[in-house]
């Protein structure tokens, strides 16, 4: 959102190459939590094993980078958020804001509740083994699937 207010994410649509790099990069990401789904002994989203707590600065960055790596939420925000902004009705950057803080709070929200659903969803496929293994491979094809078309998608 903020890339889109600032018109980073325009430079993104303007060089070629930039938005390649970063749409290449996203691609190999979903390649790389693919494979994680799918190799042997592989693991599933809704395993649920107990973990190591991560430092809220690794959970954040890990958020960062997923969302950095995700160029059609920028091009969302580009194509989007002009269409609501008046220039006349005063601060165009503040406007932009808003309208992206709101959208922001929206998917936190959602977000939040399918966390908070995914540890009932977790508990219940623990006890169906075959089901944890359907999803495990289910999610895996998704992602390859994901990957290869955002890696082979065409500029438009």
């Amino acid at each position: 959102m903020l890339s889109a207010a600032l018109g980073i994410t325009a430079f993104l649509m303007a060089v070629p190459f930039a938005y390649d790099a970063l749409r290449l990069a996203g691609a190999l990401y979903l390649a790389w939590l693919a494979w994680h789904a799918l190799r042997p002994g592989g693991r599933s989203a809704f395993e649920v094993k107990a973990l190591p707590r991560d430092s809220n600065r690794r959970l954040f960055f890990m958020g960062l980078l997923t969302n950095l790596l995700n160029p059609k939420i920028a091009v969302l925000y580009l194509s989007l958020l002009p269409q609501f902004i008046d220039p006349v009705k005063g601060n165009v950057l503040g406007q932009s804001l808003v309208l992206g803080g709101v959208q922001v709070v929206i998917s936190v929200s959602v977000n939040a509740l399918i966390a908070v659903s995914a540890g009932s969803v977790a508990a219940l496929l623990a006890t169906r083994p075959r089901w944890v293994l359907v999803q495990r491979w289910l999610m895996g094809t998704v992602l390859a699937g994901l990957a290869l078309r955002m890696a082979t998608e065409a500029r438009r």
